[in-house]
């Protein structure tokens, strides 16, 4: 599973999805500020593919929960001295990890119970 998600238009009319964490409800300016960057850290991210924000009917990048998790991550490393193309493959590569040790479990559970 690839962590970037694909543009998309923001249906205005469509109810706020308060649990899914893919719903895309924070604008730029919010997101940056929630993680104590800036907008532009937020494009580099786009720019490399990272994690693509969803897009209002306006036409303004919007992001999720999980988006924001994926920039914090990234700007934790990129903090650290990691260069930015560096972070975003690592966090592209634990993103795949951890979808493949859920799938693993998931497959296990079934055995574990007979």
């Amino acid at each position: 599973m690839t962590p970037s998600l694909e543009h998309t238009v923001v249906e205005p009319n469509s109810p706020p999805a308060i649990d899914d964490e893919d719903y895309p409800a924070y604008t730029m300016g919010r997101a940056a500020e929630m993680l104590g960057t800036t907008p532009g850290f937020l494009r580099s991210l786009d720019e490399a593919k990272l994690i693509t924000p969803q897009r209002s009917e306006g036409g303004h990048r919007r992001y999720s929960r999980y988006q924001l998790r994926l920039a914090a991550r990234a700007r934790e490393l990129v903090d650290n001295g990691t260069a930015l193309e560096a972070a975003c493959r690592i966090i592209i590569l634990e993103d795949q990890l951890a979808e493949a040790l859920r799938l693993n479990a998931e497959l296990q559970a079934p055995t574990e119970q007979s």
